[in-house]
């Protein structure tokens, strides 16, 4: 299964290196840096290389690429979902999954890493149980550890691996007993100049913080559950309920954890929430060019637009933009040619628009296409897709625990051609 893994950070530095089988030279990675070198961003890097010899598996996160090496034949998905759980992992151990926290608690991340994979192969992948094993660090443990030179290896072995739970630890005791729910939804979408849509889909997860004592178990339905199509569980959801009754039905993980993901493909079903006014033209024999564009909220049943970040990756032939805003701040870099536009808000009543002139080349002939303009955005309490959580209930223990259902939205690639 999974020989080695290497963390390598932006500058393209292996920093970490862990090896279950034999050792695998770092010399292998070099494939995979040809591959970062092909590719034109971070996140355009395949996620399978094959070698000669092995098959480097990556995925890349909080700025991050964690490289698992294989020598055999697995399916890929199996080891990017592993590798995905690492992440996980480390940002619930350390509440931030980066190079400097790694590398200052480098021990610990051995030891997870050690129990995450038994010669290979997943063994301990559940959150609740890797804490009872490797207790995560505090600064009180880091003292009592460098004075008495012990450990943060738990004594006992954790009881919920012997449950037929084994995501919930037993013996939860919480003095507030609450759960927290929150749907947010991703938008891909690509418009074409005219304002219609090319292709546009929505990526949903549905994150909890669940922190009840005992045993509980939960139910949660939602208002229009045949929306969700494509949907992947955490272990503990009963599925035979979820198909023949379209209700999620499970005793959950203690802390945080991904309950569901799906996907909303059908055109049909997927609402722009926003758009975008643009006029931006080059002619022939000037070396001034237009630039103008204005967004708008759409389809946002009333709900606010924030943190609007607009950004387009001019032409070549572009020197320099002279450019003034109605509302936030923008910046172009001469040199990599990039234009942002921070918005922050967008105010229906006072639609934000950018304006001004684009100096290109003397002599050089207009640039071949147009621009295209990338938008980031959130919309707080609003799932784009209409999914509406109906009622949450439990079973199992006398208590009344309190209940939150939090909805966003927010764009993944939004494009918008020009």
């Amino acid at each position: 299964m999974i020989h080695s893994l290497f963390l390598i950070n932006s500058s393209g530095d292996i920093f970490l290196e862990k090896h279950w089988k034999s050792v695998v030279s770092r010399s292998v990675c070099d494939y995979f840096f040809e591959a970062q070198e092909r590719a034109t961003e971070a996140e355009n890097v395949p996620p399978v290389i094959p070698t000669p010899h092995h098959y480097l598996l990556s995925v890349y996160r909080h700025k991050i690429f964690f490289v698992a090496v294989i020598q055999t034949e697995v399916p890929p998905l199996f080891v990017i979902e592993f590798l995905h759980r690492v992440v996980d992992t480390f940002q619930d151990y350390f509440g931030v999954c980066s190079e400097p926290v790694i590398k200052d608690n480098v021990v610990v991340v051995y030891e997870v890493l050690e129990e995450m994979l038994d010669n290979g192969f997943p063994l301990a992948t559940e959150s609740n149980i890797l804490k009872e094993l490797i207790k995560p660090p505090t600064i009180l443990r880091t003292v009592v550890n460098t004075i008495t030179g012990s450990t943060n290896v738990g004594d006992q072995l954790p009881t919920g691996q012997l449950s037929v739970v084994p995501w919930r630890r037993t013996g939860v005791k919480y003095t507030n007993n609450e759960a927290y729910f929150d749907v947010i939804e991703e938008i891909d979408a690509i418009i074409d100049k005219s304002g219609s849509t090319i292709t546009a889909e929505i990526q949903g997860v549905i994150d909890s913080c669940v922190k009840l004592t005992g045993m509980p178990d939960l139910t949660l339905s939602f208002m229009n559950p045949r929306l969700l199509d494509d949907v992947s569980f955490h272990p503990c959801v009963r599925f035979k309920r979820w198909e023949s009754e379209r209700i999620l039905s499970f005793i959950p993980p203690d802390g945080n954890f991904r309950l569901l993901s799906y996907h909303v493909s059908a055109q049909n079903l997927v609402a722009i929430p926003v758009y975008v006014k643009h006029n931006i033209s080059f002619r022939d024999s000037s070396s001034l060019g237009r630039f103008e564009i204005t967004v708008g909220p759409k389809q946002t049943m009333g709900k606010t637009i924030e943190g609007v970040i607009v950004t387009s990756q001019m032409p070549k032939g572009v020197l320099n933009m002279s450019l003034t805003p109605s509302q936030g701040t923008h910046t172009f870099d001469p040199v990599t040619k990039m234009l942002s536009w921070d918005v922050g808000k967008i105010n229906p009543q006072k639609l934000p628009s950018l304006k001004g002139t684009v100096s290109l080349q003397a002599g050089a002939s207009k640039p071949d296409e147009n621009p295209t303009i990338n938008l980031q955005f959130k919309i707080q309490q609003l799932a784009i897709s209409g999914l509406k959580v109906n009622r949450l209930d439990m079973y199992g223990e006398k208590y009344k625990p309190f209940k939150g259902i939090k909805y966003m939205t927010k764009a993944g690639k939004f494009q918008v051609r020009t």
